[in-house]
């Protein structure tokens, strides 16, 4: 079998597995964020490498908008990943292992959530985000692999049950894709029919 053709099947194999075993989970997290922007609180996320790129990817998700057949106010989520002055200068200043859990502790409120994208489950600047979020009384939610370290801190995790990287990055999209359509869902059309 070729690698493009191992590949797809890897995934094709995953994907049923996955729905079975996250599916609370990214119910959970859907409404979890869904409660959050209806209390006019906001969300942070954070990650490294292509997590960095899905932090920033699902925070456009809210900020703009996933539907396109909506047209709704814009959703207060930031990437954390995104400064590179702040990233810098915390890493250069004081520790790389803090440039996610400084920023959360600038920018994170009581009620807020912060989502951690990391594929390890064991990334020390992850950990301590969560651990800063932690005490700042905001709502963890993380995407990792099945039995992540970085799941026993958080409130509600969605675990991809892989150990190859780029299937648990695959299986994160589509899980904050389809938990960004679940929040538009409640706030935009089942609210606005009540």
């Amino acid at each position: 079998m070729s690698k493009l053709s191992t590949r797809f099947q890897e995934l094709v194999t995953l994907i049923p597995q996955f729905e079975l075993q996250a599916n609370k989970s990214i119910l959970e997290a859907a409404d979890s964020i869904y409660r959050t922007f209806l209390s006019g609180k906001k969300i942070l996320i954070c990650g490294n490498g292509g997590s960095a790129a899905d932090s920033q990817h699902f925070a456009a998700e809210f900020v703009n908008a996933f539907s396109r057949d909506l047209d709704r106010k814009a959703l207060p989520a930031i990437a954390l990943s995104t400064d590179s002055s702040i990233l810098t200068s915390i890493a250069n200043d004081f520790d790389f292992e803090n440039i996610f859990s400084r920023q959360v502790a600038a920018y994170g409120k009581p009620g807020d959530v912060l989502v951690t994208l990391t594929t390890s489950g064991t990334s020390k600047n992850c950990v301590n985000a969560v651990q800063m979020a932690k005490t700042l009384q905001m709502t963890n939610i993380v995407f990792t692999k099945k039995s992540g370290h970085i799941s026993t801190f958080a409130d509600i995790a969605i675990e991809v049950p892989s150990q190859n990287t780029q299937h648990i990055q695959e299986c994160h999209m589509l899980a904050y894709h389809v938990i960004t359509e679940l929040v538009e869902d409640k706030l935009f059309r089942e609210e606005a029919s009540k």
